[in-house]
């Protein structure tokens, strides 16, 4: 049996680790390593031996196999104060390990890269390292288990004072479990999306997967949720892609309402490629506009409605430039939430004059989620997102079937497609009302489309005369039409698909406006 207290290190992340390896050491730990995690601590002249000296078996099958042993599971397992464990430890010339040191394959990051192949992602699937975690998790009365980097500091600060706690060796180990139950669900979505291995054969079919397993890590506690009697946090899903969680620089602290509304925010400025903003309130845009500047879609957008625009959350898609902050100091007294991906300088200097603005800087590089979910009482709802258009210009044009006797023109094209795309971002019922590219009326949300079409037309005033108008979903009777003209709108983008469709377009000829289908409903509810 040994005399000195035994460490095993085994990592694929190093951050830190040299510092805290040396620090062990000088406190009296042997330490036992495996493959790359060796070569590193003996390149940094930290003494350390391979796990083959402690198993008595080489590693194999190309490190498939070096931790799954009885030296190392016994050691992690045996009840130190147990006679009968004891005993056939040291028959089994079992040694007590006292530390491990694990952190697992970078799963996730492999197989977020563009086409990967399957045979790397099932390769950094790690199987010894969860055994190891689970292990040592389950007899933490006797064994402290790191996954860690960032606790390192508060591990060999307790051990230079005489003991790692109780308490904090139950906190580790629940971290483990925290750990390897996120790994786990990764591993099980990733093969339950249908991933293909190099010979063409899908791991499951098409379609959502069989069961669900999502795991999700405390970010921070909100000041409050929807309202103030109620509390909220935030929660962050390690293994799902998509934008990264936005970095606040300046303001007061972040609410339940302020992200959702950043979120909502966020999906708006994803479908457009041309310089664009948006200003969203209670999760619905209330204004959106292009232009070929940012400093001019940030304008447009508070213009499409400035009085709903008031306390709203404002979007940009380009680096929020000196200019743009100009803009809005100028154009909104009042608003919570800035994001964009990027500050000048000047611009955020400008901009944090206001104390409580909530600026934020996000990450609009990533690919959406494939599949959205919501959390009700009596479940989890789940469905493939609906991704956005930017992209797919090309292709809503050649698919438009103008169904009136009048048409549209060439000239019409880009007010087309961005009247369609936000009809798609606005809660439905919705209808949008565009001059050009930048919204002019918006309706939201009403439990009748007509009443949608009336909202819009009323919040456009003289504007919605000569508009495009957008509808998420197929118009059910022609009193929609009817009011459209009255307001002067004098083309109409929408779905199609009601038994009320020729009602329809009989009233857009007879009111001479052009209409037509896209053939794609987008409900947003």
């Amino acid at each position: 049996m040994k005399t000195k207290k035994l460490a095993l290190i085994s990592v694929s992340d190093k951050t830190n680790l040299a510092a805290f390896a040396k620090g062990i050491a000088k406190l009296g730990f042997d330490i036992i390593s495996t493959g790359g995690t060796l070569k590193f601590l003996q390149d940094n002249k930290i003494p350390a031996r391979s796990i083959s000296e402690l198993t008595g078996f080489p590693e194999i099958l190309d490190g498939r196999v070096k931790t799954l042993h009885p030296k190392v599971h016994g050691g992690l397992l045996f009840r130190r104060h147990d006679a009968g464990h004891k005993k056939q430890a040291k028959e089994h010339g079992i040694d007590p390990i006292d530390l491990v040191v694990v952190n697992l394959y970078p799963f996730a990051e492999v197989i977020a890269k563009p086409n990967v192949k399957f045979e790397e992602a099932i390769e950094n699937i790690d199987i010894g390292g969860p055994s190891m975690l689970r292990s040592a998790a389950k007899n933490f009365e006797s064994v402290a288990v790191v996954t860690d980097p960032k606790d390192y500091d508060r591990v060999l600060a307790e051990m230079s004072k005489g003991g790692i706690s109780l308490e904090t060796k139950r906190d580790l180990a629940q971290k483990v479990f925290e750990l390897t139950t996120r790994y786990d669900a990764m591993i099980a979505g990733f093969l339950g999306r249908g991933a293909s291995s190099a010979q063409g054969a899908a791991v499951q079919g098409a379609g959502l997967p069989a069961s669900i397993n999502l795991a999700f890590e405390k970010l921070a506690d909100l000041r409050y949720g929807e309202n103030p009697h109620q509390k909220a946090a935030v929660y962050k899903h390690k293994s799902a892609k998509g934008t990264g969680f936005p970095e606040q620089l300046h303001g007061k602290e972040l609410s339940f309402n302020n992200l959702l509304d950043a979120e909502a925010a966020t999906s708006v400025i994803l479908e457009f490629i041309e310089p664009a903003a948006c200003v969203v309130k209670h999760n619905n845009p209330c204004g959106i506009a292009e232009a070929t500047t940012i400093a001019q879609a940030v304008s447009d957008a508070i213009d499409s409605d400035p009085l709903s625009a008031f306390g709203g959350i404002v979007a940009l898609n380009r680096k929020c430039d000196l200019a743009t902050a100009k803009v809005l100091a100028e154009k909104l007294k009042f608003f919570e939430v800035i994001l964009a991906p990027e500050y000048d300088t000047k611009a955020l200097e400008l901009l944090k004059q206001r104390l409580n603005l909530r600026i934020m800087k996000v990450d609009l590089s990533g690919a959406v989620n494939p599949i959205s979910y919501r959390v009700g009482n009596w479940g989890l709802l789940a469905q493939e997102t609906d991704m956005p258009l930017s992209g797919r210009e090309k292709k809503i044009l050649s698919s438009l079937k103008w169904v009136t006797k009048a048409k549209g023109s060439k000239a019409d094209e880009a007010g087309l497609v961005f009247a369609w795309k936000c009809a798609k971002l606005v809660r439905s019922n919705a209808i949008v009302l565009v001059q050009g590219t930048q919204t002019v009326g918006i309706g939201a949300g009403q439990m009748s489309r007509v009443d949608s079409v009336r909202i819009a037309c009323e919040k456009s005033g003289q504007k919605a005369w000569g508009s495009i108008l957008a509808s998420d979903a197929f118009f059910p009777m022609p009193d929609n039409i009817e009011l459209a003209r009255e307001h002067g709108i004098r083309l109409i983008i929408q779905p199609g698909g009601s038994i009320k469709d020729n009602e329809v377009i009989a009233a857009c000829d007879k009111a001479g406006i052009a209409m037509c289908f896209t053939g794609e409903r987008h409900f947003r509810h």
